[in-house]
């Protein structure tokens, strides 16, 4: 074997041996997992948190501008009937 052949086989052993120490040290290749596991359920969570803000954004701004909305909320949320009205709870 040439020395150029030596070289590139300890290079090649010395790579396999840290991807084996990386992969069984805890603080190695199986925490860079368990981080990116928790960025995307951060981020997944992220994305439902902003759906919902949006939504909300979209019922603030009917209650706004909509009186329909308005009484809408006003009966389901706070039990306001009009004058005259029967009003039946079923449960």
């Amino acid at each position: 074997m040439t020395v150029r052949r030596k070289l590139l086989a300890v290079a090649a052993c010395v790579a396999a041996l840290l991807t084996v120490v990386s992969a069984a040290d805890a603080k190695g290749f199986r925490r860079y997992l368990s981080l990116r596991q928790d960025v995307e359920a951060i981020h997944e969570r992220n994305q439902a948190i902003t759906a919902q803000n949006e939504a909300l954004r979209r019922e603030i701004n009917a209650l706004r501008t909509d009186p329909s909305a308005l009484e809408r909320a006003a009966r389901e949320e706070l039990g306001y009937i009009k004058p005259g009205e029967i009003v039946f709870h079923l449960e």
